[in-house]
């Protein structure tokens, strides 16, 4: 009982300690925005800048409030998640496919990958004009932009996990008289998961910048589209509220797939 009890101690210590090394690290981190949000709500008292360049904390926070009750900046958000979801699944199932292919075969990869590292150095937003006379203005030209941004991390993660499957697994494989494909479904796709999640954290990230950008260029309705459409009407309200959302949606999806990601490798370490 008393063995129990002081297990149960030392469990409750390195409980607490982990709480409280992450509420350090937590309030670390809102030491920058606080100082932002004290040295605006400065420069907005004193007059530093005019208030339709700088508009006052207080005015910012009706605004939002304003457009989430109306259901104004919900109804945006909810048609820039809708495009990132559609674009980044066509992005990132491409990547997949694509760099399964040149993981799984050498003569695939020097077909194919110098051309797509050409392809990769043209920066998505590059690639709008192009695409505004081929597809127009309408939602292709936007999951095309969304896809782009999620295929190439996604092909270079996927790639660079396969080949980093470790020798013995495969050799394991031979042992056992696995046929090509179970190698693939037991030992090689499994061993290149924690690189896979990596590319597609990356390509989410991508996605989601690529889409405010092609929304800024050629939109009527999303994020990007409140940031142009306020900067166009001199609301910079409306454009720092949307700013925030923008940062918002994607602290939290990068933060979502960071720890999904912290998982994955402390498996793939409890398993070497």
């Amino acid at each position: 009982m008393a063995a129990f009890s002081e297990t149960a101690a030392h469990a409750g210590i390195r409980f607490s300690d982990a709480w409280r090394k992450r509420l350090a690290v937590g309030a670390t981190a809102l030491v920058v925005p606080l100082g932002l949000m004290v040295l605006w709500w400065v420069a907005s008292a004193r007059g530093w800048l005019p208030q339709q360049i700088l508009p006052a904390p207080d005015y910012v926070y009706q605004t939002a409030r304003d457009m989430i009750l109306s259901g104004e900046l919900l109804y945006h958000t909810g048609v820039s998640l809708r495009r990132v979801v559609i674009g980044f699944a066509i992005g990132a199932g491409a990547g997949l496919v694509l760099g399964v292919s040149m993981g799984l075969s050498e003569r695939v990869e020097d077909y194919v990958k110098p051309l797509f590292i050409a392809f990769a150095q043209i920066p998505t937003l590059g690639w709008i004009p192009l695409l505004m006379l081929l597809v127009g203005i309408d939602e292709t030209l936007k999951i095309i932009v969304i896809a782009k941004g999620a295929i190439v991390p996604m092909t270079l993660n996927t790639l660079t996990g396969i080949r980093g499957v470790s020798p013995r697994y495969l050799e394991v494989g031979r042992a056992l008289r696995f046929s090509h494909w179970q190698t693939l479904r037991l030992i090689v796709l499994p061993g290149a998961v924690p690189s896979m999640f990596t590319g597609i954290r990356y390509g989410l990230t991508h996605s989601w910048t690529s889409l405010v950008g092609v929304e800024l260029l050629a939109s009527s309705e999303g994020l990007g589209y409140l940031l142009i459409w306020g900067r166009q009407m001199f609301w910079l309200d409306t454009v720092i509220v949307a700013m925030i959302a923008i940062g918002l949606v994607g602290f939290i999806m990068d933060k979502s797939l960071d720890r999904t990601e912290t998982l994955i490798q402390r498996w793939k370490r409890q398993e070497i």
